[in-house]
């Protein structure tokens, strides 16, 4: 562990120092943030059956870790991830049973979105280059995506006989309208962060040389709300999408009771008392104070 010269309180991993992280995943706590990279700059981040199995370990490691109250997802050099790496997933596996090729895959499924996408920490994408194929799960995966207007995003599975497999094509439903969708997935073509910001793929788009710093900016408003508060309504969310109206309202309804419960500092409690009685902040403009 080690202390940034700017005075900031950072420290970098490893599997090597004892904390999370590996050869194929790095990661780095700064002040309540965790910055996760996905570290195989050579195959421009593409996911292999090791870099999975390490993402699952980091992710269970920094679910508890109280150094961490937002995680931040990004690749390093020029790439986020090309997606799945072809030869590990696919000609490796090719002469594997159906049981021995599903085992393998399920890894992969397991930290891309069963455990990322209702992970009780908030989670950002910040898509720094290169996002094709298998990255898009991921980022999709996580609650909010940044990206640098020069990155480039492609759904190229079409251009060597396959389709956006895995869970691909459903993730990529999820977040874009089906005109848009549809055309990406059928020509294979690229586009830019801009276009992606402009498809709803990601929230914004910025310059690459403001991107950790936004990202930053965004995250610490994040660190600012009831971290309780804050895994219980991007849970609901998620979990109402699917529900009828009715269903909805009653799930909401219990969850809210349920946040009562659970709540260590009393939010709810604290945030009507400094508005109704002390009168010392606005709810619609900020977060009631938490030191309090």
């Amino acid at each position: 562990m080690t202390n940034s010269d700017d005075g900031s309180n950072m420290s970098k991993g490893s599997g090597e120092t004892g904390l999370p992280g590996g050869k194929n995943v790095l990661v780095e706590y700064e002040n309540g943030i965790a910055w996760v990279t996905l570290n195989r700059p050579e195959k421009r981040n593409a996911i292999s059956p090791a870099l999975a199995a390490e993402m699952l370990s980091v992710l269970d490691a920094i679910e508890t870790d109280d150094r961490c109250g937002v995680l931040v997802l990004t690749g390093a050099g020029e790439s986020f991830s090309s997606g799945m790496d072809l030869k590990e997933y696919f000609r490796a596996t090719d002469s594997l049973s159906a049981e021995a090729r599903l085992q393998i895959y399920r890894v992969n499924a397991q930290w891309q979105w069963r455990r990322l996408m209702y992970y009780p920490k908030a989670t950002i994408a910040m898509v720094n280059g290169w996002c094709f194929g298998g990255g898009f799960t991921p980022m999709i995966s996580c609650d909010l995506a940044i990206a640098a207007e020069e990155a480039i995003f492609g759904l190229s599975e079409i251009n060597w006989g396959i389709i956006p497999g895995g869970i691909v094509t459903k993730a990529v439903s999820a977040v874009m309208n089906q005109r848009d969708a549809l055309y990406y997935i059928m020509t294979g073509e690229t586009f830019d962060g801009k276009r992606a910001a402009k498809m709803g793929l990601v929230n914004e788009a910025v310059p690459h040389a403001q991107l950790r710093e936004r990202t930053t900016a965004i995250a610490r408003t994040l660190l600012e709300k009831n971290p309780t508060a804050l895994r219980a309504a991007k849970h609901a969310y998620r979990r109402v999408r699917d529900m009828s109206w009715d269903d909805a309202e009653d799930y909401l309804f219990a969850k809210n009771d349920q946040l009562r419960f659970l709540d260590p500092e009393k939010g709810r409690e604290k945030g009507m008392t400094q508005f109704l009685d002390e009168k010392s902040y606005r709810p619609g403009l900020g977060a009631y104070r938490r030191d309090r």
